[in-house]
């Protein structure tokens, strides 16, 4: 079998486990069935697998391919994972069609995950001299629980993410802080105006200084492969019913960041917007929280992992990649947080998270070879 037939027929035995993250659908089936698959595969292959799961019954993989000594080590990273269904049809039955891979998951990202796992098998022919560490992790989705629990326990001296790149060099993305913004009126019967606050009304003025926000931020500085920050809001609730006045009005709100910005900085700014809308109402009592925070991430077009990575895709592609930041969070921040110089390469495809998604089965082959390509740059291959 060549590596292009078995990476495809692994990507669709992996889109064929239903593997939808219980967090974001009630009833996905989570992470169990597919890193049962991984861990025997792996195993099969002879790697030294282990479980992960900080999160009874949400279990990610490591697999680790032993080096003959005296090399460094690269972690390869996937997450198994998917979002639910939708209104795709025949979601988990994939079907392969003019060279591209069709089924939830193919693109984001089991693709990806077929392809590191081919590469890990195919490098047991490499005497390589360090470890080459294959990291199947469950939650990216929502909250990437499965790397953050595998980056206490192992550790590499390079890394690559391998998400959907269209076998580009990523060696940036963007960031994130989710805020919850709460603003307080006073209940009272719906024909009392003289004792009722409403907040939900008090809430508007916030909301466009919000829109004033939004138009600053992307008129401001830009990052050279970012480009700028943003805010949305996201969700909104309130009131308890018709003839009451609102005692409560809650708004969430997503802000992407570029390096430099942060929850702190992100805080300060909504701080700042509360305060200038309650100069034009004095009366407003509002206030505004972090809920969750996820780091932009940036390594050097210079640094030792670009450089290998970007060689290594070279030499499978043909050319040199293009060097790219990309506008979505992924667990390359923690890979980096953790001490792992990490890059993003993967391949090329269309359609996460919506009705039609498919992964060019030729990029997964491309990937392969260039997996392979920085395992033995990174690692080094044993003399003996």
């Amino acid at each position: 079998m060549t590596v292009l037939d078995e990476v495809s027929k692994l990507t669709c035995d992996l889109v064929a486990i239903e593997s939808v993250n219980p967090d974001l659908v009630a009833g996905g089936s989570g992470e169990s069935d597919i890193a049962a698959f991984v861990a025997s595969w792996l195993s099969d292959r002879g790697l030294v697998v282990e479980s992960v799961e900080p999160v009874p019954g949400r279990p990610s993989v490591v697999g680790v391919l032993r080096g003959k000594g005296g090399g460094r080590s690269l972690m390869l990273n996937a997450h198994v994972d998917t979002v639910g269904e939708g209104g795709m049809r025949d979601a988990f039955r994939p079907r392969i069609e003019s060279g591209r891979i069709y089924g939830r998951g193919a693109y984001d990202m089991k693709g990806s995950l077929a392809a590191i796992m081919v590469a890990a098998a195919e490098a047991r022919r490499l005497d390589l001299a360090g470890d080459l560490i294959v990291t199947a992790v469950a939650d990216e989705e929502v909250a990437s629980f499965g790397t953050s629990a595998i980056v206490e326990r192992f550790t590499a001296d390079a890394g690559i993410v391998t998400e959907p790149t269209e076998l580009r060099l990523c060696t940036a993305h963007k960031g994130f802080v989710w805020l919850e913004l709460e603003v307080r009126g006073v209940a009272a019967h719906g024909s009392r105006p003289d004792l009722g606050v409403d907040a939900i009304t008090a809430a508007g003025p916030i909301l466009s200084l919000v829109a004033e926000l939004d138009v600053a931020l992307r008129g401001g500085p830009r990052h050279p492969l970012l480009g700028t920050g943003s805010i949305h809001a996201s969700l909104i609730e309130g009131g308890q019913e018709m003839s009451t006045y609102p005692s409560r009005c809650l708004v969430r709100l997503e802000r992407r960041t570029v390096p430099g910005e942060n929850g702190r900085s992100v805080l300060a700014e909504l701080e700042q917007v509360i305060a200038d809308a309650r100069r034009r109402d004095p009366r407003l009592d509002a206030s505004v929280r972090v809920t969750l925070e996820r780091n932009s991430s940036e390594v050097g077009p210079d640094s030792d992992v670009a450089r290998a990575v970007g060689t290594s895709a070279a030499e499978a592609l043909g050319s040199a990649p293009e060097v790219v930041g990309v506008p979505y969070w992924m667990d390359m921040a923690l890979l980096n947080e953790a001490g792992i110089p990490t890059v993003a390469f993967g391949p090329s495809g269309h359609g996460e998270h919506a009705d039609v998604e498919w992964v060019e089965c030729a990029s997964l082959e491309l990937c392969v070879k260039a997996y392979l390509n920085a395992a033995v740059r990174v690692c080094g291959q044993s003399s003996a």
